[in-house]
């Protein structure tokens, strides 16, 4: 039995390329890496994706550590793992919450509010390099659909609607 050629080979193993989760996952890829490019280049090389991972779910008033493992698809031991780098990068604090003094509510601390800044100016200009790149119309289509195709995940709801 002859062995396929590299032509057939590629031809059949073309969709695991060219798939729209491999092209998002390469996309989102390539902007994260944009954005702590430009994080590092603004005083803030420490920032990892996985800080992202907690920062990108904690609310300006402060979210318990049950939920945000929820919001991030995660074990409540892997968010802690989280917040304790977050914590020693100083970025947030944990405290006790006001209406059960079981719980624990993780906080931005005033230098996780200013990292947070930074964050969103690095977001931004990534995605105006992006939006140079594809142009305007691309980027409008881009966004509007997927967000109507990432509104159906239950994860990134906050009070029934979908969060920013």
């Amino acid at each position: 039995m002859m062995a396929p050629s590299s032509k057939s080979l590629r031809a059949r193993d073309a969709w695991r390329l060219g798939n729209a989760g491999r092209v998002l996952g390469d996309a989102l890829t390539r902007f994260e890496a944009r954005v702590l490019e430009l994080m590092a280049d603004s005083g803030h090389g420490q920032t990892r994706l996985s800080h992202v991972k907690l920062t990108r779910h904690l609310d300006l008033a402060g979210t318990r550590i049950t939920e945000l493992a929820r919001r991030a698809r995660m074990t409540n031991a892997a968010m802690t793992e989280l917040i304790d780098q977050c914590e020693t990068l100083g970025l947030v604090v944990r405290e006790v919450d006001a209406s059960d003094k079981r719980v624990r509510t993780v906080h931005f601390t005033e230098a996780g509010s200013e990292w947070l800044v930074a964050f969103g100016k690095a977001v931004k200009k990534a995605e105006r390099e992006l939006f140079a790149e594809i142009g305007p119309e691309a980027a409008a289509v881009l966004l509007e659909g997927l967000g109507r195709y990432a509104g159906a995940v239950e994860s990134i709801r906050v009070g029934g609607k979908t969060a920013p």
